[in-house]
């Protein structure tokens, strides 16, 4: 049988697993650790890939990989393929100002002019070129910074890719800029791509780094592939020489594919960060920047909305509470739906889902009647997801169809959003299996670059559970009007 491999090389760790290419069954599987931080030396990705690798048995007997990454961080080489610096992660906010300039440009600020119609303006602008708002989460704001704040390293830069591009090169061995390769959904999250026309926009890549168009078109940018297209070969130095290599996605694309989406589906992934996925057969734009118009891994559309805080606001508030994560499951559903009146705004590492890179968290209402524990637990899973539902009610307000939702991702492991996902969102949630949707949708890519075909090859799709509650909208009501009040406060 014909193996492929699965890369998921996210924010925190990199997973392998080994799949048979025409029935998906997990053959084995390795991992390792990322390190901490929005700073990063992607030589610790690459160490970490070649730990993974290694503890899933090697890639010797595989016909085909492809690596899923986390989106949009900034990774810059000179003309010798060299990293320049450390990577900026997508969680990165030092370019929340670069990106609100970036917006201010294209609405043309000039001396005497209206900057907050300047800014609507330019927004809209940028929405139609690229189907998304700068957010300091997307790569060109990090370019902008680096051109401001390291104007020397800036004009070093030769090529820039993202993780995933990045992994995907040192794969092949190559030494050669000009083999850097991508796919549609993480070209679309660069913030230089427009996914309507399929092509790069050079002319914001070079307002980014502040240089002529021309210029910009010298530095090298990754090949974007179709979704079935192969990227090249493995290093046949490290004995990979007959491994086909796929062209990769984005983390939120690779997970898509991995749970087999299609247009109305839904996917709530609660990892580092929150996602709001939605199939859509069509590009989406939306000026106020909620909604980013990013590509998807089989040639359709996938907006997100993003939140920066995801399952580490449970992380943080178990910490507080000093229980585990099951301890902290049992407290939330012990608590009334509302808490007692007590919110929890959970904006603890500034936020993208609205734009404040700068926010911190707050609990607001607290009482003597919502000071104990369960209430605080309550809070704090409620806030989590009256957070991502913004994100679901700014898609469907954009008429993205949602016919149902899948919630993924480690948080969705927790009885307490399980049960009560249902009663914030208004409708049943589903929730598949414990995987490695990243990693199992980058195999289900690499089976598909090695058969060919126009579609993916139809792997078994875990079972689902299906969760329903009463609606809650009074606690989605409260929240609004705190999270409102909280944003004209920041």
């Amino acid at each position: 049988m014909a193996l492929v491999a699965g890369i998921d090389s996210s924010t925190q760790s990199c997973k392998v697993v080994i799949r048979d290419a025409d029935s998906g069954e997990l053959v084995r599987q390795g991992q390792a650790s990322h390190p901490n931080g929005t700073e990063v030396n992607p030589q610790a990705w690459w160490d970490a890939l070649l730990s993974a690798i290694e503890q899933a048995g090697g890639l010797d007997d595989v016909a085909a990989a492809s690596v899923g990454g986390q989106q949009h961080g900034m990774v810059a080489l000179d003309a010798h393929g060299q990293v320049i610096r450390d990577a900026l992660l997508w969680n990165d906010t030092r370019s929340a100002e670069a990106a609100e300039a970036l917006i201010a440009e294209r609405g043309h600020v000039t001396e005497g002019s209206d900057t907050a119609n300047a800014l609507v303006n330019g927004a809209a602008a940028w929405a139609e070129a690229t189907g998304s708002v700068p957010v300091a989460s997307l790569t060109v704001t990090k370019l902008r910074w680096l051109a401001d704040a390291e104007p020397a390293n800036a004009r070093r830069v030769a090529a820039v890719a993202l993780p995933h591009d990045w992994l995907t090169w040192k794969l092949s061995g190559s030494a050669s800029l000009e083999d850097l390769a991508t796919d549609r959904s993480e070209a679309s999250g660069t913030g230089y791509w427009d996914s309507s026309m399929d092509q790069y926009r050079y002319d914001l890549l070079a307002q980014a780094l502040r240089i002529s168009e021309d210029d910009a078109r010298a530095i090298i940018l990754p090949r974007v592939l179709g979704p079935n297209e192969a990227a090249g070969t493995g290093d046949s130095s490290r004995g990979w020489g007959e491994m086909v290599l796929g062209p990769g996605a984005g983390d939120n694309a690779a997970a898509s594919l991995g749970i087999n989406m299609g247009t109305g589906d839904v996917s709530i992934s609660i990892g580092t960060s929150g996602v709001v996925a939605a199939v859509s057969p069509k590009p989406i734009l939306d000026p106020t920047g909620l909604i980013n118009g990013f590509a998807s891994a089989t040639g359709e559309y996938l907006p997100l909305a993003v939140t920066l805080n995801g399952s580490r606001v449970l992380d943080g508030v178990a910490e507080m509470l000093g229980a585990d994560h099951e301890q902290l499951a049992q407290l939330a559903l012990a608590a009334e739906p509302g808490a007692n009146g007590l919110t929890m705004i959970p904006y603890l590492e500034g936020e993208r889902t609205p734009n404040l890179p700068h926010a911190t968290g707050s609990f607001v209402g607290m009482s003597l009647a919502s000071m104990n524990p369960a209430d605080v637990a309550r809070a704090a899973v409620e806030g989590l997801l009256c957070g991502l539902a913004d994100g679901l009610e700014a898609q469907t307000a954009l008429g993205v169809p949602v016919s149902s939702i899948q919630l993924i991702g480690g948080a969705a492991r927790s009885a307490a959003v399980q049960r009560i996902a249902p009663a914030i969102f208004g409708q049943e949630v589903l929730v598949p299996e414990p995987g490695e949707y990243v990693a199992d949708g980058a195999a289900r890519q690499a089976a598909w670059v090695l058969a060919g075909g126009p579609t993916p090859p139809s792997w078994t799709v875990s079972e689902l559970k299906t969760f329903t509650a009463e609606p809650t909208p009074q606690v989605r009501e409260l929240y609004a009007s705190r999270r409102h009040l909280y944003a004209e406060r920041r």
